[in-house]
């Protein structure tokens, strides 16, 4: 069986990142790459990537072209492409996109749906 290789993400290649001690509650949108440290509850809007650090706290659903997952999410994902839930991870909500990949050790209660296309968040 081959190995997947989980996507490396360079802070420095990023525009934004809320950092640890930012609480947000709302509905968040942006077009370019983010990165959340802090706390979002509410819901997540954007055609670009979400990068959930470890400590983060995420109580929202998520729509995003690729989400990557360290952290905690309570809510479903649903994105056009690729989603990663990395070994540090906890999901507690369903996985809808083109494509997923679980490290093992990371805690997902959901259900998953692949479309195997980049049409995930067409349904």
């Amino acid at each position: 069986m081959n190995e997947v290789p989980l996507s490396f993400v360079d802070e420095d290649t990023l525009d934004t990142i809320l950092a640890e001690d930012v609480s947000f509650t709302g509905t968040l949108s942006f077009k370019e790459p983010l990165m959340i440290k802090g706390r979002v509850s509410g819901s997540i809007r954007t055609e670009s990537d979400l990068h959930i650090d470890e400590k983060a706290v995420v109580e929202a659903d998520i729509n995003a072209a690729n989400v990557t997952v360290r952290g905690l999410v309570k809510g479903n994902i649903v994105a056009t492409g690729r989603v990663e839930l990395f070994s540090s991870c906890t999901v507690n909500g369903d996985v809808r996109a083109a494509q997923v990949t679980m490290e093992p050790g990371c805690r997902f209660n959901g259900v998953c749906t692949m479309t195997g296309a980049r049409d995930a968040g067409q349904a």
